[in-house]
């Protein structure tokens, strides 16, 4: 699982992985978070991938726009 860039130096998210219609985060509590196309939708996953890849705003656009709306939390 790629270590995420975290260019602005403040994010919770520590480490991510994608799949062509997922996404699933690491947070740096330990927090492990899948994101799909079903949840929260292809748009938001795709963006998310965008921002995971350019290495910053994955945080900032999960608190503010998914929140919640993850398929499901992994153990």
């Amino acid at each position: 699982m790629p270590r995420y860039r975290n260019l602005d130096g403040h994010s919770g998210v520590l480490r991510y992985e994608t799949t062509p219609d997922s996404i699933t985060l690491t947070f740096v509590n330990g927090d492990r978070y899948e994101y799909t196309h079903v949840r929260p939708g292809r748009e938001a996953v795709d963006r998310m991938k965008a921002l995971a890849a350019a290495g910053r705003g994955l945080s900032t656009y999960v608190a503010q726009h998914v929140r919640e709306r993850y398929a499901r939390k992994l153990t």
